[in-house]
């Protein structure tokens, strides 16, 4: 293993979800020399560049120079950053080791590393599999793209540790081909998504199924209710773990089918890695959701407000319209991608009542919603808060107000925990300027 003691490091991409910040520390902790680049400026990257404040870094914010990439002998890539990258090309060419956050951390990681990987889900059954350990006792670490990086973590770790990672498909895209992979591997699903960074479907999935590409030794929990990885058995290079049966899960505090076949998967590879039955079960009775994952954010007037930000794909979005019982107003926008609505919107024209679309995706959807139902009863606005006040003034008591965007939120917010903060504040504001006398109800278009 290469030590960085006298390297030159640069770090491509701090953002501003921890992993850049924990591949800085750590480098600096190693003795590099590190710098930082980014695109943002240092008034977007303030709550990082904090974080970093006491560590001899050099920065270079608001654009890259081509110096930090032509001296340096590492390259640490966001994945964020598109590949191939003419800079990252130009340190290649020059002789850098190009890397990325998550593979420092698995090439030098002795603990066992079980990684999750899909389009959706991947967070609940990371968390969900991370709780079935630790009630069977066992010594568990959760990070990845969940939003902390564990580098700074691995002196901690012992070989008997479980290291439950989740993997987006840019952080499996930027691994090398000699990366030490997980030792077991979950996937929950695969549908078309981010096909704007990876430029096609076939890559999109070639990422995630880079995850099964580890060694003989290594164990695969696959979603067998999913058609697409389903049909993945075949290429695993390790043992493909059959599924436990779904009447041995207890009953569920998170709804939705999705979920229930999330808890499956973490179910599986637990009893897998020796977690005792009971354990598993009360892991799961106990497990209440994650932060703007079909999130109750408020009840007003009878009507329930759900955060469901995190859906930020198609796929995520039809979930959620099947998880919710009762009539549903659903709020969707954000970041046009060019994704593919006609599914969405085929689910969103026979599940809800109405749909108010808003961001930069508004008029993609509603076109794609009207092509399905020409007497769907939408509104296309520019602002969430717009949205959700549009449906609360059209629904009834009884009725669901449900933010799942099935977009990212970059138009408008720095995330989509933002996003859904942002949804939380305006419910509580509906309920403060509600008047109880007022009759509401369906009404007519303008």
């Amino acid at each position: 293993m290469q030590t960085m003691k006298g390297q030159l490091v640069t770090v491509m991409g701090l953002g501003r979800h921890g992993g850049g910040v924990g591949a800085a520390r750590w480098l600096v902790e190693q003795g590099g020399t590190v710098t930082v680049t980014d695109l943002e400026t240092a008034e977007r990257l303030a709550d990082s560049l904090a974080r970093l404040q006491d560590l001899p870094i050099r920065y270079t914010l608001g654009r890259h120079d081509e110096a930090d990439f032509r001296g340096a002998h590492r390259v640490v890539v966001n994945p964020a950053v598109m590949l191939p990258h003419p800079l990252v090309t130009l340190a290649n060419e020059s002789g850098a080791a190009i890397t990325s956050e998550v593979e420092l951390f698995l090439d030098r990681c002795k603990a066992n590393v079980v990684g999750v990987t899909g389009t959706t889900g991947k967070s609940t059954t990371c968390t969900m599999l991370a709780e079935m350990l630790r009630h069977s006792g066992r010594r568990t670490w959760l990070g990845g793209n969940i939003g902390h990086s564990l580098l700074c973590e691995l002196r901690g770790m012992h070989a008997s540790d479980v290291v439950v990672l989740e993997l987006s498909s840019f952080q499996l895209a930027h691994l090398s081909r000699t990366a030490r992979l997980p030792q077991a591997a979950i996937i929950t699903n695969c549908r078309p998504n981010h096909l704007d960074w990876h430029g096609s479907w076939t890559r999109y999935r070639r990422a995630k199924q880079r995850i099964l590409a580890g060694s003989p030794g290594q164990i695969a929990v696959v979603n067998s209710c999913d058609p697409e990885v389903s049909s993945w058995r075949e290429i695993a290079a390790g043992e493909v773990v059959p599924l436990i049966e779904d009447s041995w899960l207890p009953e569920l505090r998170v709804p939705g089918l999705h979920n229930r076949q999330n808890a499956r998967l973490a179910a599986t590879m637990a009893a897998r890695l020796g977690a005792d039955p009971r354990a598993i079960q009360a892991a799961l009775a106990s497990f209440a959701g994650l932060p703007h994952r079909l999130e109750p954010v408020a009840q007003i007037a009878g009507r329930r407000f759900l955060n469901d930000s995190k859906a930020t794909s198609a796929a995520a979005a039809i979930a959620a319209l099947h998880a919710i019982d009762g009539p549903i107003w659903l709020l969707a926008g954000g970041v046009h991608r060019g994704d593919d609505w006609r599914e969405l919107a085929r689910h969103i024209a026979c599940r809800t009542r109405g749909g108010a679309f808003f961001g930069q995706a508004r008029h993609n959807l509603s076109k794609a919603v009207q092509s399905e139902a020409a007497d769907f009863n939408w509104v296309a606005v520019e602002h969430l808060a717009e949205a959700a006040a549009w449906a609360f003034d059209r629904s009834r008591e009884g009725d669901a107000i449900l933010l799942s965007p099935a977009c990212p939120s970059f138009d408008q917010f720095a995330d989509f925990a933002e996003r859904g903060r942002r949804f939380a504040e305006l419910a509580h504001d509906l309920s403060h300027n509600h008047d109880p006398h007022r009759q509401l109800g369906p009404k007519p278009m303008a």
